[in-house]
């Protein structure tokens, strides 16, 4: 029983940490496309047009939100596995959406710290993570 709720609250911290993300974004001036985007590669959590730069670029969003370091830091859980799962989800984003036209794309990580009533603490925006 314990492990069911447990799962259940990691869902609803994941939830809250994706719509933090979401206005983050919407704040900094990025047009969201796509939220929770599914394939048979994987999940990119948010994608969006930065539309700050003048060629416009499309990001694909990996998004950690943590209630308790006990984990580790959000951004301890993107490993290489991880950023070859997001590529090859986001290929595959690109490949159904021609229409879309925008040549720059990027992979970013936004990593949220919450304290225990759901309110963030802590917000690190990571750009261009395949970089690293």
């Amino acid at each position: 029983m314990r492990f069911k709720i447990a799962c259940m609250e990691a869902k609803i911290v994941a939830k809250n940490g994706e719509d933090l993300a979401e206005r983050y974004f919407i704040g900094k001036n990025y047009l969201i496309l796509k939220r929770n985007f599914r394939c048979r590669f994987g999940e990119i959590d948010i994608i969006a047009v930065d539309r700050r730069i003048h060629a416009q670029e499309l990001v694909f969003v990996e998004v950690k939100t943590r209630i308790s370091t006990c984990f580790g830091e959000p951004k301890e859980s993107i490993t290489k596995v991880k950023i070859r799962k997001i590529i090859k989800t986001a290929l595959y984003f690109l490949n159904l959406a021609t229409r879309l036209n925008i040549k720059n794309w990027r992979i970013d990580f936004l990593g949220i710290k919450l304290n225990k009533s759901g309110k963030p603490i802590e917000i690190i925006h990571i750009k261009n993570i395949t970089n690293d």
